[in-house]
């Protein structure tokens, strides 16, 4: 069996085979509790609201914007060597994008959730695939791998991210189709021109989700775990923000895994991420003759600008606490190339 960069494969061949029947792994115990509350530290104090006072949690789901960074590969090098063995090797990952910022992803509830409470996934409304800063074809670079750290226990109803994972070949089979870039953007936020009943928006998806005959029981699961474990999922994975019933307090990052170069489809020594869309479009032997047909393009989503002036406030919290942003060894100050 080869090896990567001259280590020993990450990844069990029973793993291997789940990813590809999936389009997903979980790789458990990435890093450690003290390791993950080094890092999110200042979280409480940033929000301005008290741990222990529910009364001052904002509602419901935020995406913090983030202030420091560090490297995947020192903080969770399990996860670091299973994301650069799905998508070919660390020399394919782009430079900007090996860092894991602490724009953290809070998941509160509401006072009304209950964990009695029935859940239905197909019923949530948010389903979507990740990426709303650029235009996407089936080969995009630019969000080569979904990750999803968890830096809080994630109990079932507990908010943790719902997986479709029967959406990844029927993304797959929609970019297929579309190679002149007649879809601007998969994600609804990077597109601020189409209204809100346009067919290329989200409800796309949620039309594909509540449809049995396209989307089986068995293709949904929470992205449930505890602190240090690290789901990685195919770009084209369908998921969507849960219900936080239990009203624990749920935490993930999603930091972006882009590459040097687009995915590869001529069939000749597939990654994991090529052989799972190859295998969902039904052309395992690889298709030659794909390419698309009018020019990429990068996009600036609106929620750039709401995240800078979330920073300013938070910045001004942690000033007045007198808590510092970070109490992780090895963290630095985010720079301007990490991406959106």
């Amino acid at each position: 069996m080869p090896y990567l960069n001259g280590h020993q494969p990450a990844l069990t061949e029973e793993q291997k085979q789940f990813w590809l029947e999936h389009g997903y792994v979980k790789i458990p115990k990435c890093f450690t509790r003290e390791a993950s509350d080094g890092f999110t530290h200042s979280i409480w104090a940033r929000l301005g609201a008290d741990p222990n006072d529910k009364s001052t949690w904002p509602t419901e789901k935020i995406n913090m914007p983030g202030h420091t960074v560090v490297s995947c590969k020192e903080f969770a090098p399990k996860a670091w060597a299973a994301m650069c063995e799905l998508v070919g090797g660390e020399d394919k990952v782009a430079d900007f994008c090996k860092d894991w910022k602490d724009g953290f992803i809070p998941n509160f509830g509401k006072p009304e959730y209950s964990p009695d409470d029935d859940l239905d996934l197909r019923t949530l409304d948010n389903w979507h695939n990740d990426g709303d800063w650029f235009v996407h074809f089936l080969d995009s670079p630019e969000q080569a791998l979904l990750v999803i750290p968890l830096f809080s226990d994630i109990k079932p109803k507990g908010g943790g991210t719902v997986l479709c994972t029967d959406g990844v070949g029927l993304v797959a089979r929609l970019l297929h189709e579309r190679t002149d870039g007649t879809l601007p953007n998969l994600m609804p936020r990077g597109t601020p021109d189409l209204p809100k009943d346009h067919p290329d928006r989200r409800r796309i998806w949620n039309t594909w989700v509540r449809d049995p005959s396209l989307t089986r029981d068995e293709s949904f699961c929470e992205a449930t775990g505890e602190v240090g474990d690290v789901y990685l999922l195919h770009p084209f994975m369908l998921h969507s923000a849960s219900r936080n019933l239990r009203r624990d307090i749920r935490v993930i990052t999603n930091p972006p895994v882009s590459l040097k170069e687009p995915f590869n489809y001529d069939g000749k020594n597939p990654n994991l991420v090529e052989q799972k869309t190859l295998r969902d479009l039904g052309r395992p032997e690889g298709m030659p003759e794909w390419k698309i047909m009018s020019p990429r393009e990068r996009l600036v989503p609106d929620r750039i600008k709401i995240q800078q002036e979330m920073k300013r406030r938070e910045m001004e919290n942690l000033k007045t606490q007198g808590v510092a942003v970070t109490a992780l060894e090895g963290a630095r100050e985010l720079g301007n190339d990490y991406p959106s």
